[in-house]
């Protein structure tokens, strides 16, 4: 058929010419415009089972009917054989159709299972990442051989500068690319939780709602709820799709003092071992989350049945540790219902945000991380808005959708790009800045190589800056290793270790 045009065909058993598939689109794609780079015929065939197997059984006998261009003998040495897992890729790979971040890339493509993981998939598929990596490994390239030069020609060529005035220009540009090496490097730690997932814990005293929280998020009733304090003794893992976000959400143990003084009022009130080991993993797990999501819960007063927010020491104090680790901190204050029976109308609004002044005041959360909800799914249907034309509203029982919201947005700044400032003496900050948002794509083996390809940098600039006499050949040396480790991202290098990485990537 003519190359690139869809054509009808009746495809034939080579053995008996009989009919495999009177219907099939064949599409011809010559080398060098095809996937793999070479000649690719592509059979679409109806999907019945027993067709597919009768196709895949016939094709290996062609090979029978091949004409060898050389001998012209029909047949000879000719074969046809399944492709390996990856061969395609690595075909691809081989004939430059396709550089290694890219396939990658694909990989990361084919495993996405939410909206968000297809997009940082989508943005490590295109080939800007890996020609930023091929310019930065030109410009070590460069360096390096100025340096070598001086090893080579010192004594028979005038150079216009010395050696410690280049060191000192090449040092420079280190120091530049160094630092947006960094900036590579940090984003994508935050793609890393586009394609993983962002951990996400529930952390309060007993009986403040956790598992009724997280049953409403997810929409199914994963966790136990009971008005018995203590309920939940392990973590509840729950991993599901929210808004397109891959999210681990984590149910947890109450925290609650250990009444190490010996003065429980009661038995319920004691914490036995269990629930003591239940509290330790409740914060280990919460200190190890990309996100903490604090529940207070509203209660009233035994005395005279005033509803009072319960603030627990022991979940202070572990929020403040989260918070000081860098973990983004959320505050949910839960059972807010019990504030329906006043009379007043203005009564709930006022005392809630009295409530928000004190968090604010206790864990030192921005406002806007405060949310007022209730997770009784008979709760009076109220609305929030919604970014839309004229301030349009939304029903929102419980004001669940609007604490969603809020997550969601902590998932977004959590995974922003860093870009670097804009200088405009760095024209490459100011030339494009998309490469940035790229660089969310790049993988954990990339993010592993230019790691230590910073690493090199950084013994390259102190030697550079410590050593009153500088040894080029050292610099070069550490220069060289910082090339390689940008070679081993792109597969374009050479030696044994770029070698052994295409294997594993192209399996996968």
């Amino acid at each position: 058929p003519s190359p690139r045009l869809a054509v009808l065909r009746t495809l034939y058993d080579p053995a008996d010419d009989g009919i495999l598939d009177p219907g099939a689109l064949v599409l011809y794609f010559p080398a060098p415009h095809s996937f793999t780079g070479e000649d690719v015929l592509e059979l679409h065939i109806h999907g019945g089972p027993a067709t597919i197997t009768a196709v895949l059984a016939a094709v290996p006998q062609c090979a029978a009917h091949f004409e060898c261009p050389e001998c012209k003998e029909v047949g000879a040495g000719h074969a046809i054989r399944y492709a390996e897992p990856g061969e395609f890729t690595r075909l691809a790979f081989l004939n430059k159709r396709l550089s290694l971040p890219q396939i990658e890339a694909l990989s990361a493509t084919l495993s996405a299972q939410t909206e968000q993981q297809r997009r940082v998939a989508a943005r490590g598929s295109r080939s800007a990442l890996s020609d930023t990596y091929e310019a930065w490994r030109m410009k070590l390239l460069l360096a390096r051989g100025e340096l070598e030069a001086i090893i080579d020609f010192h004594e028979s060529e005038d150079f216009d500068e010395t050696p410690e005035q280049l060191a000192k220009n090449v040092a420079q540009m280190a120091r530049g690319l160094l630092e947006e090496i960094k900036l590579h490097r940090a984003n994508a730690v935050r793609g890393e939780l586009l394609r993983s997932g962002i951990s996400v814990a529930f952390l309060g005293a007993p009986n403040a709602g956790k598992s009724s929280l997280l049953n409403r998020v997810v929409g199914r009733e994963a966790a136990i709820v009971s008005r018995e304090a203590g309920t939940t003794r392990d973590i509840v893992d729950v991993n599901v799709d929210l808004a397109g976000w891959y999210v681990k959400f984590g149910d947890m143990a109450g925290l609650r003092g250990s009444n190490s003084s010996g003065h429980a009022t009661s038995e319920k009130d004691e914490v036995g071992e269990v629930e003591q080991e239940g509290i330790r993993r409740a914060k280990e797990r919460a200190l190890q989350s990309d996100v903490v999501v604090v529940i207070l819960a509203v209660e009233l007063d035994p005395e005279n049945g005033q509803p009072v927010l319960r603030i627990d020491p022991e979940v202070v104090a572990t929020a403040h540790e989260c918070a000081t680790q860098g973990r983004a901190v959320l505050v949910a204050i839960n059972k807010t219902d019990k504030l329906d029976s006043a009379e007043d109308d203005n009564f709930g609004p006022k005392i809630i945000a009295a409530w928000r002044k004190e968090v604010q005041a206790s864990l030192g959360v921005e406002e806007g991380r405060i949310f007022a909800i209730s997770c009784r799914s008979e709760a009076e249907p109220q609305t929030s808005p919604q970014n839309q034309p004229g301030g349009t509203t939304t029903p929102d029982p419980g004001h669940i959708q609007a604490f969603l919201h809020g997550l969601t947005s902590t998932f977004s700044s959590l995974t922003q790009p860093l870009v670097p400032n804009r200088d405009p003496a760095n024209e490459t900050y100011l030339s494009d800045m998309s490469i940035w948002q790229d660089s969310l794509g790049a993988s954990e083996r990339q993010r592993v190589l230019l790691e230590e390809c910073m690493g090199h940098l950084e013994v390259f600039l102190a030697h550079t800056l410590q050593q009153q006499s500088f040894d080029v050949v050292v610099a070069a040396e550490s220069l060289r290793a910082a090339a390689d480790c940008l070679a081993r991202v792109t597969g374009r290098g050479e030696g044994g270790d770029v070698e052994e990485v295409l294997g594993v990537v192209f399996e996968k």
